[in-house]
């Protein structure tokens, strides 16, 4: 497909989401809106809307791209099972508590359970995170549409990523979370979309009806789904399945981002039936996203498609895009770009989102009446959200000029360090209702933490016989924050034991 056809599309596709946040925002763009979406959203929207923050470009792109390495095949279901019991631990406790709090930062439960600084170290450290996670993220896509698009009118990569985030701070900036739970339930819809449509092209390339399909990849070197061979393994079964649960519990049910969706629902009740709804959702499009791996080796190996290399090596994140966009046809390469756009933004602008209102509610205090009125503080909210626009900017650069990686292997493995002290501190604060900490040594246990599980990774080969640690790194880094937290505890006071 050319690359002004392309970049038509994308205005186009921008074109709407203006439009949906204009009509959703013009009554109101104050700070409830923007934080809480007044506390009105839809469970049903939600739940849809989540399933493309959720997924992202990296799902769209580097899970199938993935499936052709001999030892990774579809292991990665795995630790989406993994992922799914997370979601339902999270549905029943974390929700709950959150709801019965009355938060809009579900840091705000820290405060109340450890202390202030305990809080402000817990909020940081899901600025730092999300911040990177989302960058990675969207740094995926933006060298997607670099190769594909912007290289051919010579535009230099960094004004790629500047221009992607001014557009997303554009559309989002006044409507916030309203606008979000609209616009995300929109892009889900092309992303879904997409990645059925995507199978029938590949399909109707490769002259295979459905059945036929399912018994190709069934039978395909690429479908083994269960590991259990080898315990040093990062594919091993209880590895990948411990990992997923782990790390869904910090990065959805500790991440003000997913979070935040679910604490604008009416109530419990249906908070609760949209995150039962999204995890059967989530299971079944992941079954479908690594089907579409498959079929794509399947069709490169037919046509003599070689993977694309980026900096000079093999890059499995490109074959999704090479195959889609330049082998497929005019309407599966539009199909494809409808749904990795859509899967990369419902994360970025939830993420800015997320980010602006945690440092607003949790720095600046704005979720306070006496805090959250007037024009100027709508003005200060509107600098945060440019400010964390050009902070994710600044990590995409280093990021592309560091990563030789598939950015999903990148994300999780980041995900380990930077989340695990938000696990430590949450499973302290609800599994040990008689102590309390010390509250000034916590931001020093949260920052060991990861310096000793980072240790601990390097030389675990050495240590331990060969093993080495993957997705289940930010158990480690939990239980080292857990242990932390215990040294510098106390006795709690009645009123802090939730």
């Amino acid at each position: 497909m050319a690359p002004a056809t392309i970049l038509t599309l994308i205005i186009l596709y921008f074109g709407l989401l203006f439009l949906i946040s204009y009509f959703v925002s013009r009554k109101n763009s104050d700070n409830d809106t923007f934080f809480k979406a007044n506390k009105n959203s839809k469970w049903y929207l939600v739940a849809f809307g989540m399933i493309g923050t959720a997924l992202s470009g990296v799902t769209f792109i580097s899970v199938p791209g993935k499936v052709g390495a001999e030892a990774v095949q579809f292991s990665y279901f795995q630790f989406v099972i993994g992922n799914a019991i997370g979601f339902l631990l999270i549905a029943k406790v974390l929700l709950p508590l959150y709801y019965r709090m009355n938060l809009t930062s579900i840091y705000g439960y820290i405060e109340q359970r450890l202390g202030t600084i305990s809080y402000k170290t817990s909020a940081t450290i899901f600025l730092i995170s999300r911040t990177i996670g989302s960058a990675f993220r969207l740094y995926l896509v933006v060298i997607v549409l670099q190769r594909y698009v912007f290289d051919a009118f010579h535009m230099p990569f960094a004004l790629t990523v500047l221009v992607s985030l001014a557009l997303i701070f554009a559309y989002t900036y006044r409507g916030g979370l309203k606008t979000i739970i609209i616009t995300d339930t929109l892009q889900t819809f092309f992303l879904v979309s997409s990645v059925f449509l995507t199978i029938y092209f590949i399909c109707q390339s490769l002259d295979l009806d459905a059945i036929q399909a399912f018994e190709a990849v069934k039978n395909s070197q690429y479908s083994k789904i269960f590991f259990y061979e080898d315990a040093m393994a990062p594919t091993f079964f209880i590895k990948q399945v411990l990992g997923g649960m782990f790390v869904t519990i910090a990065m959805v049910g500790l991440d003000q981002d997913l979070m935040q969706k679910n604490l604008s629902c009416r109530n419990i009740g249906e908070a609760q039936k949209n995150m039962f709804t999204f995890t059967g959702t989530f299971v079944l499009i992941n079954i479908f996203f690594l089907s579409v791996g498959a079929l794509l080796y399947l069709y490169a190996g037919k046509n003599g498609i070689a993977i694309p290399e980026y900096l000079g090596k093999p890059k499995t994140d490109f074959l999704f895009p090479e195959i889609a966009l330049n082998h497929l046809g005019a309407i599966p390469a539009i199909v494809f770009l409808l749904g990795l756009t859509a899967a990369t933004f419902a994360t970025t602008d939830s993420a800015l989102t997320a980010l602006t209102t945690s440092f607003c509610v949790d720095f600046l205090g704005m979720d306070k009446a006496e805090n959250n009125t007037g024009p100027k503080t709508v003005r200060t909210r509107h600098a945060v959200h440019i400010g964390f626009s050009l902070l994710m900017f600044l990590v995409i650069i280093v990021f592309n000029a560091l990563n030789d990686e598939s950015v999903v292997t990148m994300i999780f493995r980041v995900a380990g360090y930077t989340y695990g002290p938000l696990l430590g501190l949450y499973c302290f604060g609800l599994f040990v209702r008689k102590l309390g900490v010390h509250d000034r040594f916590v931001p020093i246990v949260c920052v060991m933490s990861p310096m000793l599980t980072w240790f601990i990774s390097e030389n675990s080969a050495t240590w331990l016989n060969g093993y080495i640690f993957d997705t289940e790194l930010i158990i480690v880094n939990g239980l080292i924050t857990f242990l932390g937290l215990l040294i510098i505890s106390r006795k709690a006071d009645a009123q802090t034991r939730f």
